[in-house]
């Protein structure tokens, strides 16, 4: 018998740590380890009981209940613990999912090499050294995958690409820059499997003929930094990284660089920028960084998800991860859910799947008795995509049909009470903040766009400020350098598509009617129902927050 906790951020955040604490401080004789992130970050904390080949899940444990399952353990005794075990609809979450980019995530310990290798880590890098460069393309050609990173571009044409490009002295390097809002994936794989990463830019690394692979992580990623650093040590030791890679010719060490968080490094030549010490803005292209990248040497960057597949590929080959998925879009993707759905973390399945499978089946729909409005999809630089369209198939192809994207994975849950002027206005923020200035179609048309959004949620809107907006949208979309400045219009472009009426009533009516824009609300006492505690009045702060309409417990206070 042996525990496991589990200790993602997610879990450590929950109180992972403590309940690991609290666990070592019982008379327990047996095991306590540790794992990264499964992904059911709505139930951290979670500690795992393995009995033989029996899995006993314990769901959000805290320090309290750590007698109790010291009892379970030493006796055999459930009764203490029933209250925490997973429900079945619970485990419907991982069970409905196929995994191969997070199938070690939350399994393994990310601290210790020998888990990993036991989990056949390793083997698909001794398989692609004994083909040639040439072949380990052709498996991933073969294998249909793309970007994970938002782009979708084939990995294998830039593998091509990059081995073709003159010169000894290439880089591989890896985008770990995560910073949509609400997307974690790539900080989950890093934190809870590093070695796959590792393993994955090796085959890559070799397959386009560097020596020399980076990571570029934000630096907002600590225990991700730690874990991968780790892991590094690690396989430097067996001689997995470095010099003649298990007695082949192959040779390739690792650099760890952190990044200070700016958006806009997820763009490639911008990171490389950044790599080089100078501040993070698009370069022209072309030339592409297959030709010219970072010191101006042929260099090839994919993201944490797409290497988290390479391993899998080689080892079950190109047809298998080719099998899944559809025509245009192959394989899995991994969709970092939140929100206003009950389910909330990491979901990973084949691309075909619908909308309405990952919200309501996987996800188990919405947590508020709120009926779903729409999901915003890739971040930033997606869209919003309406209840209507909530059987829109997963791929490349059908989610850009509605003006969102696929984008790095991130996917936000929305109800009726979420104001879609607002959550363009939100996206507008972030983008008008993190441009990086060079151009001046994003500098400053982001900027002019978001300010007609505070007005226009502030009820100044004006007749006009609509087609203004589009005008505006389209115009930073044809002439802006790079894309997030390209994509920074499409929260706006789909909120108006989808939800005129609601910018319509904000600007005509002066009324917000998702009941958040905290100008256009008017609170009124309904006479019939108050009890004059003056509950209301000591509470409020006189800033239309909505403290009145919470702690009011007659329904008297009426929004308006």
């Amino acid at each position: 018998m042996r525990v496991v906790i589990g200790q993602g951020s997610c879990g450590i955040a929950a109180g992972a740590e403590k309940v690991r604490k609290a666990l070592l401080s019982q008379n327990i004789e047996v095991p306590i380890s540790i794992t990264g992130c499964i992904g059911m970050c709505y139930l951290e904390p979670i500690v795992d009981i393995y009995d033989e080949d029996r899995l006993t899940r314990l769901v959000k444990v805290s320090e309290s209940d750590a007698p109790a399952i010291a009892e379970y353990i030493n006796t055999g005794d459930r009764s203490k613990i029933e209250n925490l075990v997973v429900t079945d609809e619970d485990s419907e979450f991982l069970s409905k999912q196929t995994r191969i980019a997070l199938r070690n995530c939350g399994i393994i310990n990310p601290e210790i090499i020998e888990e990993y290798i036991e989990k056949d880590g390793y083997t698909a890098l001794k398989k692609a050294l004994s083909i040639t460069p040439e072949e380990v393309i052709e498996i991933i050609k073969t294998s249909g995958l793309a970007g994970r990173g938002g782009a979708g571009f084939p990995t294998w044409f830039k593998w091509n690409a990059a081995r073709n490009s003159e010169g000894e002295e290439k880089y591989l390097i890896c985008n770990a820059d995560e910073g949509d809002p609400g997307a974690f994936m790539d900080r989950a794989v890093i934190e809870s499997d590093p070695h796959n990463l590792i393993e994955g830019m090796l085959i890559g690394a070799y397959a386009i003929g560097a020596k020399h692979a980076v990571v570029y992580v934000r630096a907002e990623y600590p225990l991700a930094i730690k874990r991968l650093k780790n892991a590094l040590e690690q396989a430097r030791e067996k001689g997995i990284i470095g010099k003649n890679i298990f007695g082949s010719d192959f040779s390739c060490d690792f650099m760890i660089k952190a990044g200070a968080g700016a958006f806009v490094c997820g763009e490639e030549t911008a990171l490389i920028e950044s790599l080089e010490g100078h501040r993070g803005m698009p370069r022209l292209k072309p030339p592409f960084p297959a030709q010219s990248g970072f010191w101006r040497k042929p260099s090839n960057i994919n993201n944490v998800e797409t290497f988290a597949n390479v391993a899998w590929i080689i080892n079950n080959g190109g047809e298998a991860f080719a099998a899944m998925g559809t025509e245009g879009s192959k394989g899995t993707k991994v969709f970092a859910v939140t929100g206003k759905v009950k389910r909330s973390g990491l979901v990973e399945i084949p691309m075909g799947k619908t909308l309405r499978d990952v919200i309501f089946d996987i996800g188990g729909g919405m947590k508020t008795d709120k009926p779903f409005k729409a999901v915003q999809m890739g971040g930033p630089s997606g869209g919003c995509i309406p209840a209507s369209l909530i059987d829109t198939v997963i791929d490349y192809k059908a989610l850009g049909a509605t003006g969102a994207i696929m984008g790095s994975g991130g996917m936000v849950v929305m109800d009726e009470s979420t104001c879609m002027v607002g959550m363009a206005k939100f996206f507008l923020d972030f983008t008008a903040k993190e441009s990086c200035g060079k151009c001046i179609h994003c500098r400053i048309g982001t900027k002019r766009m978001l300010e007609m959004l505070e007005r226009i949620t502030k009820g100044e809107g004006k007749e006009g400020d609509i087609e203004l907006l589009e005008e505006l949208c389209y115009a930073i979309k044809d002439g802006a350098l790079c894309g997030l400045g390209q994509t920074a219009p499409n929260p706006v472009l789909t909120t108006i598509n989808y939800f005129r009426d609601e910018y319509e009533a904000h600007i005509k009516d002066k009324k917000c009617p998702a009941g958040e824009c905290s100008d256009l609300i008017e609170y009124s006492i309904n006479k019939d129902k108050c009890k004059g505690c003056t509950l209301c009045a000591r509470n409020c702060p006189g800033i239309k927050c909505g403290k009145c309409y919470s702690v009011c417990r007659f329904d008297a206070v009426v929004k308006a």
